[in-house]
């Protein structure tokens, strides 16, 4: 006992410090982080404030007199006609192909899926070039077309398709990660309890994807309110008639009216602006809702 009792009395009583590791401070981070703000700043934030100061530097007497000019009040109303229809078009071909692409297995699934997402990387100049060789009037069907007196290039209907196609794929690609998310239990309960599959849709799987259909809504509704290229191709850009707000600005700008085409810009600015914020919002509220489910 003599012995143990040295031996405890001798044996340390508090730990041993621990050893303190000092790291250096890295510059990487900070690095990366003022190259992207310059990048942006130079790319970005510089030409759009130039839109906004050159629009506003007469006051806003002339931003007035130019939406009073009947041409721009009809490229507005072109521009707002075709988001009005190829928006909901967009939306009832996004929600059938979400939902049977994330809620059936089949042959060619994947090969569906490239197809949507070809207008994103096919250019939109192509894209309505594709619709003067189709409807043109040594087009495809261009024969058939003028024998009936339809008119689809340079006119309404192919500014139309033009649109559908590059604002195609937006809602489909929003929708189909949020329903494999969901997965399936909350139908399949449903219909245990005899729920048929529109009811089904209405009150189970819509609550679920409302922000992911609202996401996608809106950036529809931007890319079809911006779209230039796939449009000049295929409206002929013939004032008061297929002219629309994006193809406004190059005309006027061409025509050295800048005051003008500077207005216009501002409008579609505001556009993108609200686009923005609607889209920010709508990622918030999706991750929150994610977070409480």
């Amino acid at each position: 006992m003599a012995n143990l009792d040295s031996y405890i009395g001798d044996s340390p009583q508090t730990p041993p410090e621990p050893v303190k590791i000092t790291q250096k401070k890295s510059w990487v981070p900070t690095i990366l982080i003022a190259i992207s703000f310059v990048y942006l700043v130079l790319v970005l934030l510089i030409p759009a404030a130039n839109v906004f100061v050159t629009a506003f530097s007469k006051g806003f007497g002339p931003i007035l007199d130019a939406i009073k000019r009947p041409d721009f009040q009809n490229a507005i109303k072109l521009t707002v006609s075709l988001a009005v229809i190829s928006l909901p078009l967009n939306t009832i071909f996004g929600l059938c192909a979400a939902w049977s692409i994330a809620r059936n297995k089949f042959p060619g699934k994947a090969l569906l899926l490239s197809i949507i997402d070809l207008p994103f990387s096919i250019s939109p100049v192509v894209a309505g070039l594709m619709i003067v060789l189709l409807y043109g009037r040594l087009g495809w069907f261009g024969s058939w077309l003028e024998a009936n007196d339809i008119k689809i290039v340079f006119a309404f209907p192919g500014m139309l398709l033009a649109t559908i196609f590059v604002s195609m794929p937006f809602i489909a690609r929003e929708v189909i990660p949020v329903l494999d998310e969901m997965g399936t239990d909350q139908e399949e309960a449903a219909r245990t309890l005899g729920a048929n599959d529109w009811q089904i849709f209405w009150r189970v799987v819509v609550p679920n994807i409302r922000w992911g259909l609202l996401y996608g809504l809106v950036l529809t509704n931007a890319r079809a309110m911006g779209e230039f290229g796939a449009v000049s191709v295929v409206s002929g850009n013939i004032a008061n008639k297929t002219q629309s707000l994006p193809l406004f600005v190059e005309e006027s700008y061409k025509q050295y009216e800048t005051e003008v085409a500077y207005s216009a810009a501002v409008l579609l600015a505001l556009i993108a602006v609200v686009t923005l914020v609607l889209k920010e919002i709508l990622e918030r509220r999706t991750h929150n809702s994610n977070a409480r489910e």
